[in-house]
């Protein structure tokens, strides 16, 4: 049996096409893992995962030594996920109380810890303080004044600019553009570099920005590293993340070494040669590493003929309101194409679609549907939709399963009501 190589690729590293003819991820077989975890399940192939943080790792060291990496958790804000990170040696990027203590279960130094957010309030910038977190990214003056209202030893922080890059993304997951809720202007920034300069209560590491998601062009990134290279010397420029993924087999995204090659050429040509250069991947770094697995529920023949799986935008709300884009998918047992079809979730809302004329292999009621590129945001937006329960995670590595998240259960939907 053979699957089409530009479908093969959206999948994780370590899948194969079995003797059989069915898919396996990390020496198991899909269908298997539905029947011993039920589905909806988002498998995670844990080598996969590990090997793309060390392109990123290494990568970035071998051309910017003594730089860092920091994991954009909001991507997959899961406690198993935050300490392969760590374990991996990235640090962690935050953005709210939430994400923080998620961070520190997971046995996340502190001082790897790196804290975002727009709006952040007296309690999260508190916890910041108190817990040791290694670095705040100021967004504006009312978190400088907040920080200094706080008792505590001198804080390492980054400001947060709006370099003016109009990125080449949805308006929605856009950051970089002038009148972005995001940090501050240029001019503005450099009021507030110098009054965080002559405080006592600030340890001003450098210069924070960030364009986008979803990003599919690299110039963009150049540009935006040009952009702030005239606010002064420092010994840290973060850039952000941003970098784009293939979600689709007739998709194309940049490479992470034309990323990394793109950023740190940009690097060398506008920034201090002894600065450290920080990235912050989130979605190219874990999108890729995990598939959801789904049942077919039912079956409607005709024109078009629609397949429904078990799942939908309750658990996968990127297919149909934020990235605006369709995901691929095959039968686990017959992946080898067949006739077109409309992929849809069981949710009541026409959008929630996740693949028109996609070819799958007579389709029938129980068999096992793999959607590939479910690592970045669908965690993190699951959702109730109709009462749907959230998934279980499970990591496969090495002809073995571990659940790391388990299935919600019906009682919890109640759990929080007082009346």
């Amino acid at each position: 049996m053979t699957i089409d190589p530009s479908l093969l690729s959206l999948f994780p590293t370590s899948t194969a096409v079995d003797t059989d003819g069915a898919l396996t991820i990390g020496g198991v077989r899909l269908s298997v893992l539905a029947d011993e975890f039920a589905t909806p399940v988002q498998i995670v192939d844990e080598a996969a995962l590990r090997q793309r943080a060390r392109e990123f790792t290494e990568g970035l060291s071998q051309r910017r030594p003594g730089s860092d990496v920091a994991f954009a958790s909001k991507s997959f804000p899961c406690t198993a996920i935050y300490r392969v990170m760590a374990e991996e040696g990235l640090h962690i990027d935050v953005a709210g109380a939430g994400e923080l203590i998620t961070a520190l279960k997971a046995d996340v130094p502190a001082g790897q810890i790196v804290l975002h957010g727009n709006a952040k309030t007296d309690h999260e910038l508190g916890l910041a303080v108190e817990t040791g977190v290694g670095t705040v990214v100021i967004d504006g003056w009312d978190d400088i004044s907040r920080i200094e209202r706080i008792d505590g030893p001198t804080q390492s922080v980054l400001l947060r600019v709006i370099p003016g890059v109009d990125a080449p993304t949805m308006a929605a997951i856009s950051t970089g553009h002038h009148g972005s809720k995001f940090g501050l202007p240029l001019d503005e920034a450099r009021r507030a570099i110098a009054h965080m300069q002559s405080s006592v209560r600030f340890n001003l590491r450098g210069i924070h920005l960030h364009i986008g998601s979803q990003i599919l062009t690299v110039a963009a990134f150049a540009e935006a590293v040009a952009a702030v290279a005239d606010l002064g010397t420092f010994d840290v420029y973060d850039v952000g993340g941003g970098l784009g993924v293939r979600y689709h087999r007739t998709n194309r995204a940049p490479t992470v070494d034309e990323y990394l090659d793109t950023i740190t050429e940009a690097a060398s040509t506008h920034l201090p040669e002894a600065a450290e250069l920080w990235i912050e991947p989130g979605r190219s770094l874990v999108a890729q590493s995990a598939v959801t697995l789904y049942r077919v529920v039912t079956v409607k023949r005709g024109a078009p003929t629609f397949v429904a799986v078990d799942g939908g935008i309750a658990d996968n709300l990127e297919a149909s309101t934020y990235v605006g884009t369709r995901f691929d998918a095959v039968l686990a047992d017959r992946p080898d194409g067949g006739s077109p079809v409309e992929l849809v979730g069981r949710q009541c809302e026409s959008g929630d679609l996740f693949a028109s004329d996609l070819p799958l292999r007579n389709p029938v009621i129980d068999d096992v549907i793999a959607v590939p590129v479910t690592g970045a945001y669908t965690y993190t937006l699951l959702n109730n939709y109709n009462g749907a329960l959230r998934p279980p995670v499970v990591f496969v590595r090495d002809g073995s399963a571990k659940l790391v998240v388990r299935r919600e259960t019906y009682d919890e939907l109640t759990t929080r009501d007082v009346g």
